[in-house]
Parts: C-alpha cells; sequence; structure tokens
C-alpha cells in the first residue's frame, strides 16, 4: 500500500520564514495556549488551528529517510492526534492524518515484521500480524468517521450496499476512499482465512473503483497500485490482464518513482505465473531508485527496498 501526501513548502524550498514556517509557528502558540486556556470554545479553537497545521502539507514522517527513527516517533505523534480529536471529532484533516498514520504504522512496523517473523516463530509472527490487523481496523474507523460526518449513513450503508454507497462520494473525498479502501483490504490481508473479513472484499472493491472512477491518477497512480495488490491478494486468485493494467497505468502516472509499484507487481505477477527473470528484474528495479531523490516518497521507498531485499532472500523458496 502506498499513498504520499501533496508537496510541502519545504520540498518548493520554502524557507523558515515562509508559509510553511509559519503554520508551524502558530501551532507552537495554539499548543502553549491550550496548555494554559480552560474555556470550551477557546479551546476548540485552538486545537482546530493545531489540527489545519498538522494535517497540511507533506507529513515529516513521509520524507525522513530514517526508518527506525520515524517509527519511533509515530506513537506519540498519533496519540497526540488522537487527544485532538477528542476535543475536535469531526476535524477532517485530523481524521485523514489519523488514517494515514495508523495505516502507515501498521504496515512498515507491525504488519511486515510479523510476515518475516512467522517464518521463524509463528506464534509471535501471527500475534504481530494480529496486532496489525486491529491497527488497519482503527485506521479505518477514522475514515469512515470523516466519510460519515460528510455522509450521513455511509458507514451503515457500505455494509448492505457497497457500491450504491461509494457512489455517493464526490471527487473532493478520493483521499479518504483510499484510506477506507487500503486499510480495510490490508487488515483482510492479515488473515485470509477469516471469513469475516474476506466477505467485506466488496467493500474494498466498491471504494477503490469509485475512486478510480472519480480520480483516477490522484497521488500519482497510487490508485492503480493498490487495486495491483488487491487483484493478487484474493483467494481465489485475482485476474492477471487487471494486474497487468494496473502495473502499466500505475508505473505511468508515478514515472517509476516508486520502489514499490515494483515489489508489488514482483509479488502479483512473476511469483504466481512462476516468472524468476521477471522477479529479479522488478526487484532489481525497486533498489536501483535512489529512495532519497523523491521526497514524497523517501520513507515508503526505503520500506518498499527492505521489502524487496527480503524477497530475494527468499527466492530460492519461491520458486520452484
Amino acid at each position: 500500500m502506498q499513498g504520499a501526501l501533496p508537496e510541502s513548502e519545504a520540498r518548493r524550498g520554502a524557507p523558515p520564514g515562509s508559509a510553511g514556517g509559519g503554520r508551524r509557528a502558530a501551532a507552537a502558540l495554539a499548543i502553549a495556549f491550550v496548555a494554559f486556556t480552560g474555556g470550551c470554545s477557546v479551546k476548540k479553537f485552538a486545537v482546530r488551528q493545531v489540527g489545519d497545521a498538522l494535517s497540511s502539507g507533506t507529513s515529516v514522517y513521509e520524507t525522513d529517510p530514517d526508518v527506525e527513527l520515524v517509527g519511533d516517533a509515530l506513537p506519540f505523534s498519533l496519540k497526540l492526534v488522537e487527544s485532538l480529536l477528542d476535543v475536535t471529532p469531526r476535524h477532517r484533516g485530523l481524521l485523514v492524518t489519523a488514517a494515514k498514520g495508523f495505516a502507515l504504522y501498521a504496515l512498515a512496523y507491525v504488519d511486515t515484521p510479523g510476515e518475516i517473523l512467522v517464518e521463524e516463530d509463528f506464534e509471535r509472527g501471527q500475534a504481530l500480524r494480529e496486532r496489525a490487523k486491529r491497527l488497519y481496523l482503527r485506521s479505518l474507523g477514522f475514515s469512515m468517521r470523516a466519510l460519515e460526518a460528510a455522509y450521513p449513513g455511509f458507514t451503515d450503508d457500505i455494509r448492505t450496499a457497497p457500491r450504491q454507497a461509494a457512489s455517493r462520494i464526490r471527487k473532493k473525498d478520493v483521499e479518504l476512499l483510499y484510506w477506507a479502501g487500503a486499510a480495510l483490504g490490508l487488515s483482510i490481508s492479515t488473515d485470509p482465512t477469516d471469513p469475516r473479513m474476506v466477505v467485506r472484499l466488496g467493500e474494498v472493491d466498491a471504494l477503490i473503483e469509485q475512486a478510480i472512477d472519480l480520480d483516477e491518477s490522484w497521488d500519482r497512480g497510487s490508485l492503480h497500485e493498490f487495486r495491483l495488490r488487491l487483484e493478487a491478494a484474493r483467494p481465489t486468485g485475482g485476474d492477471p490482464e487487471l494486474v497487468e493494467g494496473s502495473f502499466r497505468r500505475a508505473l505511468a502516472l508515478s514515472s517509476g518513482e516508486r520502489a514499490g509499484l515494483y515489489v508489488a507487481y514482483a509479488e502479483a505477477a512473476a511469483v504466481p505465473a512462476q516468472n524468476r527473470e521477471l522477479f529479479d528484474e522488478m526487484l532489481e528495479k525497486a533498489l536501483a531508485i535512489n529512495a532519497d531523490e523523491f521526497e514524497e516518497y523517501r520513507l515508503l521507498n526505503h520500506i518498499a527496498q527492505r521489502r524487496a531485499r527480503w524477497l530475494q532472500s527468499r527466492a530460492d523458496d519461491l520458486f520452484l
């Protein structure tokens, strides 16, 4: 799963006194103000200011090259966002930030390590994946809160009539469709034998297809990349033509800047087809990317390259 925020002022070279620096300074002042005020309405106003600052621009977590540092810092940040949402529970920016943050943390620091550990210690690995499932569902909850606020009744409707419910969502909320679909799809992938979760694949399909219909180029092909992963993860096997088409479209929209796309294609196309040459080629392309060159994909590229190296170490087990 990949998804990046729009470019920040930092990417465009904004100096400390620019709009980006101003927002951060305003956030710091607002936090200090909240600490000393007891007025409910004033407190909510200050928290909204903090929320606006925290949820605008590219996250420092996505652009930091130190994967371990990000992993250590994310839990505190996520709890801070949750505490702000206790004061302003309908703040769209904070809800999106929480949805993204919990999904990213679960994928990079809980689910993937658990998937790797399963081979050495099944019980510990499964425990990590079960925790990842809970974190993905937590992420889903924030997306659903935002969608429910904008489209009353959506939470119930998506369970009973997924396509009809998703068709209500407008283009301005494509980001919410993506994170809701990604969180739900990833939670299903942690245990594809759980029929209570697998039956919800129809909801994931509806969310992602609606997002693609509204804005297929959102985040430079992330929607097509996720559909590729989703198709490959189906218990009954995916449609090879859809996998191929999704890869080609995501590749064109991303200009080949995301290592995760090559890793996803290696797993989705090369392994099922037992094409070792394609597998090696895709992983080499993923590793050839300079992870620090494309700032908005920096963290995701580092994480994808870690997975690529792990897959390379397992190649003899994956191919007959």
